[in-house]
């Protein structure tokens, strides 16, 4: 597939990696230019192109960017993707650490990814939110390994959250369907499955032990 990455930090980078690795033609941006990402290129067999052009073609977009950058992203980011393209959100909201206070989310009680909904004006697939970027290279396992990891996935475009299971699947893991991004809080910051590392049954179980109160560590 053709697969768009904005973003090229920890978990942008490593999906970076293993999507080249696995044989899909990957175009990754950031905010500092396609020479800041030179080496990752090199490495990778990605090409490194602008912000504006991530999107070309993609049948998949990967927005892996700081929750307050999410508004800066170019507008029309999205024209040019391929008809139906699934928009991959890995987001977290940390107001005290980092993105200052979002009134929409601390007031208006929209979840982390429907905010960014709003700012895109494209649906999302809310996963990887929760994973360490160095399992994205570590953990990777066959199906049916009793070790293998599970991730939820949140969307409300249930023909986009397939091909992101899938995508997930051919990554080296499980899938746990969280339902759709009003109920993504139950996959944000500081709830029992972030951070989580167990297979579907802990993954399960762990999505539905979540509250939705959001812990005064995690609001502003």
């Amino acid at each position: 597939m053709k697969i768009g990455i904005i973003g090229a930090g920890n978990i942008g980078g490593n999906l970076t990696r293993r999507l080249t690795a696995l044989g899909h033609e990957v175009s990754v941006a950031n905010s500092r230019g396609p020479e800041s990402l030179k080496d990752l290129a090199e490495e990778t067999g990605a090409r490194a192109v602008p912000a504006t052009e991530a999107a070309k073609g993609a049948q998949v977009m990967v927005v892996t960017v700081p929750l307050k950058n999410v508004p800066d992203l170019p507008a029309g980011l999205l024209d040019g993707a391929a008809e139906g393209v699934a928009v991959i959100d890995t987001g977290n909201y940390y107001p005290k650490e980092r993105d200052g206070r979002i009134d929409a989310i601390e007031d208006g009680g929209l979840t982390e990814s429907r905010w960014t909904e709003q700012h895109l004006g494209h649906r999302v697939v809310k996963v990887f939110n929760g994973t360490f970027a160095q399992d994205l290279l570590e953990r990777p396992r066959p199906a049916g390994d009793p070790e293998r990891l599970a991730v939820p996935v949140a969307s409300d475009d249930e023909a986009a959250k397939a091909v992101v299971r899938a995508l997930v699947d051919e990554l080296g893991f499980d899938t746990v369907d969280a339902g759709g991004i009003d109920d993504s809080w139950r996959q944000q910051p500081a709830t029992p499955v972030y951070g989580l590392r167990g297979g579907v049954a802990a993954v399960t179980r762990a999505l539905a032990e979540a509250s939705p109160e959001r812990p005064a560590a995690h609001r502003a």
